[in-house]
């Protein structure tokens, strides 16, 4: 049975940083992803990484500010977000894909699984 455990999320002021985890059990070496969505919006992608690590891809939105690691040997997917803004508060969630993937994946269709989701807010 696969499962996702996000942390680390929190309230912080602009400008400032959070790292969160995604803890997966259940499964080894998929594509993963986090995404975000804030009241009343639709869902939204914020990055996505492949099942070795070596390629990432991000939103628009974030690129230059949030980093995408994965640690394979202790199952655990991190997004560090720096410089936050409070556009940037959502729930965010941490996704696998089904099966492994050489190309980062940011549609929301290609993945099988979903955290709980950690809440981030970010306040002016």
């Amino acid at each position: 049975q696969v499962q996702l455990v996000e942390s680390g999320g929190g309230s912080v002021q602009a400008g400032g940083s959070l790292r969160l985890s995604c803890a997966a059990s259940g499964l080894r070496g998929f594509y993963m992803g986090w995404f975000r969505q804030a009241p009343g919006k639709e869902r939204q992608a914020v990055a996505g990484i492949d099942s070795g690590g070596g390629r990432t891809q991000y939103a628009d939105s974030v690129k230059g500010r949030f980093k995408i690691s994965r640690d394979n040997a202790k199952n655990t997917l991190f997004l560090q977000m720096n410089n936050l803004e409070p556009s940037d508060t959502a729930m965010y969630y941490c996704a696998a894909g089904g099966g492994w993937a050489w190309s980062p994946q940011l549609s929301s269709k290609q993945y099988n699984y979903w955290g709980q989701g950690t809440q981030v807010t970010v306040s002016s």
